[in-house]
């Protein structure tokens, strides 16, 4: 049932008062209203005006346009009040079932290996053992516990056999009118955008305007935009304003301004609560050792160690991983998520919800191999831990969490694989049918680049100008653009291919790509 456009705001202008509520802004802001009434420009017969005009003048009225914005930018707009909880979640039913299953399966996984293994899901560390992981915090890379009995939960490949499994149960097999033509490996019908509309979406990536990440544009000689667009930047910063931050780095930003836009996109000030907040969560990590503690030193070996970028990283990664893994703050993003917490029980009360706890504390029992691909590049930005950790955070309860749970959102994994075969099949569908006839499925290739975000795969100046748009559009849909143009730019050798493995062959190096022009061509020089 669709809100009237009067009641949904008055929905959604209630839920963002409750939310803002219980915030440090609010008595910021409150303390900050007492504070004025002791100065002379505040009159007794206008103190609402004039507290008004104070919080302005002082800047407390930007801090609060800017939460107000990140509230909207997070959360879904309301459901209709008599739609049940779970639609906010996900309005499909087939797909929240879908989601349950794929969590279940995970539980078990993550349980099996605890009995295999006889090792607890959590247990307190020995008052020696905390001491020791306090004093190389900050150099655990160092460490080379044995892990050869750890398995990942899943690979990437396991979550797209899923993803190909998908139907929706009110269609028979055959009977999807618009959907009989699509020959890709997802078979369900949701809408996703054709390139008028996606033109459309992201007009500032058009020809005719500047773009950071653009060697030769005809239009705008690249230097004279670049000392232009940094001015601008600038000024962005200086007014503090998240929304112009934005609307902003569509265009790309400068290198030396990134780290604070973000930020500011984000509404991340790092302020004294959250660095405590962050010594919390150390302490808890220095305290318990999870199960999961486990996975994500074995991953970030395997993932980082390996990586030409992100080695110098590693000791970054640690830190982030395990303290997120016990932020309980996460939790609250699944009022809008697919996904569930998983539930654990405590030794002994198998099945009695009372001694029922969310496991990992965070909710998240996710292949961490992804995590550490959302965390790297952020470390070529942020050096501070506590607002390094703040900013992954915030990008994984906008952003990432939506590339590892089953829904019908446009971000959604699912629309995205939908869109890149969509995008292929109807713009480039000689080289579809070829991949397809030689069973080279080009979802099964550029599933992985995908649900990782590009990361790991791109070079890193090129990853943060593809995030930049990320952040920009405040959607994931660019991802999946990227991955067809990366297969455009390809075709010809791809045309020659006779196999699964040399498809792969071709595409197995992207680090030499430059990600604007292939956007920029793919979007505005192809014929629709």
């Amino acid at each position: 049932v669709m809100l009237d456009p009067d009641s949904g705001l008055s929905l959604t202008i209630a839920r963002i008062v409750q939310r803002l509520k219980g915030s440090s802004l609010h008595s910021q802001l409150e303390r900050q209203a007492r504070i004025s009434l002791h100065k002379p420009e505040i009159k007794l017969e206008s103190l609402k005006e004039d507290i008004k005009d104070f919080l302005k003048t002082s800047g407390w009225e930007k801090k609060l346009q800017n939460a107000i914005y990140s509230e909207l930018n997070v959360f879904p707009a309301p459901c209709h009040p008599a739609a049940p909880p779970e639609h906010m979640k996900e309005p499909l039913g087939y797909m929240r079932k879908a989601q349950g299953s794929w969590e279940k399966r995970i539980l078990k996984s993550l349980n099996s290996m605890c009995t295999e293994l006889s090792i607890p899901l959590a247990q307190k560390r020995p008052v020696n053992e905390q001491k020791e992981l306090l004093n190389k915090w900050n150099e655990m890379g160092t460490d080379e516990p044995d892990l050869s009995l750890f398995r990942p939960v899943y690979a990437p490949k396991d979550f797209l056999e899923v993803l190909m499994n998908l139907r929706n149960p009110n269609y028979e097999n055959g009977e999807q009118p618009s959907f009989r033509n699509h020959l890709g490996l997802i078979q369900v019908p949701l809408k996703v955008k054709d390139i008028p509309e996606l033109k459309e979406d992201f007009s500032e990536l058009g020809l005719n305007i500047g773009q950071l990440g653009i060697d030769d544009s005809a239009q705008v000689p690249p230097e004279f935009f670049e000392n232009e667009h940094v001015r601008v930047g600038q000024k962005v910063l200086a007014e503090q304003d998240s929304a112009a931050a934005q609307q902003y780095v569509r265009q790309g930003c400068p290198t030396a301004l990134r780290a604070d836009l973000w930020a500011l996109i984000l509404n991340i000030s790092n302020q004294p609560e959250d660095i405590l907040y962050y010594e919390q969560l150390k302490s808890n990590v220095i305290q318990h050792d999870l199960l999961v503690d486990s996975l994500i030193y074995k991953d970030v070996k395997l993932t980082a160690s390996n990586d030409d970028y992100y080695f110098v990283f590693e000791d970054y990664l640690y830190q982030v991983l395990l303290c997120f893994s016990r932020d309980t703050s996460v939790l609250e993003h699944f009022t809008y998520s697919s996904a569930t917490p998983p539930k654990s029980y405590i030794r002994g009360k198998l099945g009695m919800e009372e001694y029922a706890v969310f496991y990992p504390p965070n909710g998240k029992n996710f292949n961490y191999n992804s995590f550490i691909l959302s965390v790297a590049p952020l470390c070529f930005l942020y050096h501070e831990p506590s607002k390094l950790y703040q900013i992954f955070r915030e990008m994984y309860v906008r952003f990432f969490f939506r590339l590892h749970s089953i829904s019908s959102h446009p971000s959604g994994i699912v629309s995205l694989c939908l869109l890149f075969e969509t995008l292929l099949q109807t713009h480039l569908p000689q080289l579809f049918y070829h991949l397809r006839e030689i069973g080279a499925q080009p979802l099964r290739i550029s599933f992985k680049w995908m649900v990782r975000a590009f990361s790991g795969y791109l070079a890193t100046d090129q990853l943060l100008l593809l995030w930049d748009r990320i952040l920009g559009y405040n959607s994931l849909e660019v991802l999946a653009v990227l991955a067809a143009a990366v297969f455009a730019f390809r075709a010809v050798n791809l045309m020659e291919v006779t196999s699964l493995a040399a498809a792969e062959a071709v595409l197995a190096d992207l680090s030499t790509l430059k990600v604007m022009p292939l956007l920029q061509i793919f979007l505005f020089a192809t014929v629709t």
